[in-house]
């Protein structure tokens, strides 16, 4: 293997050297613990406060609002079970979506062990979920909806600013897991009505196990984590301040970047969608073609598995995920692609492609070229397909 070219930026990012050297003094120079009094725990504290200013910034919003956690499935946890918990005397009644992120799901489904309802809202084929299905499923005891901001294998952007409106016009709390949206688009919580939304560090080049959850002032959530009185006692534990240091010059250079970034990831986005659209046959872009995220690129390839294009795109140095859950030892396809309308062995067939700002056009072209070719061999090995092109043959023979 000649070269590596990393198209997974939706699972992880590298940490922009510029947030590794930022950390770097906290780990060894200024090591104190920021709840001390003494001057060398003092100064941590400082370097707390500023990356939570830069990130309220970024979301419009007071630095009050915003509380450290460990990252984005800790965030959703905890958005999800303390409003739960907190609002349960008024209502039992929670509704997101069909395509949500596991951390959201799974926390769903504990929550409906412990007797809350839940109602999963329908999407259509590009992943954009049913206005009139969320309204209708409203109850007088509704008291959570948690609708993601951009889904993370599709790429499909939500209309969070409707649901935020549904949601406010009705008096619930609006929950946005904004993971993959966050650092890639314009966010403000107020104009969006967002009561909660949750974050993670590493996927806008910063450091893994560091994220935050924004909580509106006035919302009852409950501590998360107890044992000490740090993120203004809800959420308990000695501040990882490199982490947060990290998190915050990076999102510094995420939203000083953002509109070029923007840019860049689109035109690299749709000359990789023209290419696989135009030279590989029986391929279906998954998630809407303008209503998603800038750097994301999802294909389903007919008569083809999934786990053996990974294996063999490995092999050509190309890093990449699948639609299909068959890589972590499931026989399932993907939840999302089942929730968009793509029939099982389809769904079996997905790749999903995820640039970022060092991502080159050489790239791409390397990658395209590498997926033709594969395909090609995978499908010259696949009994269905020969099936496919016999009767394609004596159909257009006739």
């Amino acid at each position: 293997m000649s070269r590596t070219i990393y198209m997974d930026h939706a699972a992880t990012t590298a940490a922009r050297p510029e947030v590794v050297e930022a950390m770097l003094p906290y780990f060894t120079e200024s090591f104190g613990n920021p709840s001390s009094i003494y001057d060398l725990g003092a100064k941590n504290k400082e370097a707390i406060t500023h990356a939570r200013d830069t990130i309220a910034k970024s979301l419009g919003t007071d630095a009050a609002n915003i509380y450290f956690t460990a990252g984005g499935s800790e965030s959703d946890n905890w958005a999800l079970i303390a409003a739960a918990e907190a609002y349960e005397s008024k209502g039992k009644h929670i509704i997101t979506s069909k395509i949500e992120h596991h951390a959201i799901l799974h926390t769903c489904e504990y929550l409906e062990k412990r007797g809350f309802e839940v109602t999963y809202i329908g999407v259509d084929e590009n992943g954009i979920i049913d206005l009139e299905a969320l309204k209708a499923a409203i109850r007088p005891d509704t008291i959570l909806i948690s609708v993601m901001f951009a889904n993370n294998e599709i790429g499909t952007i939500q209309p969070i600013a409707k649901i935020g409106a549904i949601a406010k016009e009705h008096g619930i709390l609006f929950h946005t897991d904004a993971v993959q949206a966050y650092g890639q688009l314009s966010i403000n919580v107020d104009e969006m009505n967002i009561d909660m939304l949750s974050a993670s560090g590493h996927k806008l080049n910063g450091p893994k196990g560091i994220g935050f959850l924004y909580i509106r002032k006035g919302v009852k959530i409950r501590s998360f984590i107890h044992g000490g009185a740090q993120e203004r006692k809800r959420r308990a534990g000695t501040e990882n301040v490199p982490g947060i240091v990290g998190l915050g010059k990076a999102v510094e250079i995420a939203m000083a970047t953002m509109e070029e970034r923007k840019a860049f990831e689109t035109k690299l986005r749709d000359y990789m969608i023209k290419r696989i659209h135009e030279e590989i046959p029986y391929a279906r872009l998954n998630g809407d073609k303008t209503r998603r995220l800038p750097n994301n690129v999802n294909f389903s390839f007919q008569f083809i598995e999934g786990e053996s294009l990974l294996i063999m795109l490995d092999m050509a140095g190309i890093c990449a995920s699948s639609g299909s859950a068959c890589t972590s030892g499931s026989l399932d396809p993907s939840h999302v692609l089942l929730a968009i309308g793509l029939p099982h062995e389809i769904a079996h067939g997905s790749l999903r492609l995820t640039i970022g700002y060092e991502t080159t056009k050489e790239d791409v072209d390397y990658t395209v070229d590498e997926i033709k070719k594969i395909v090609e061999r995978l499908r010259n090995m696949s009994p269905l397909y020969e099936d496919f092109i016999k009767k394609e043959i004596k159909k257009h023979s006739k």
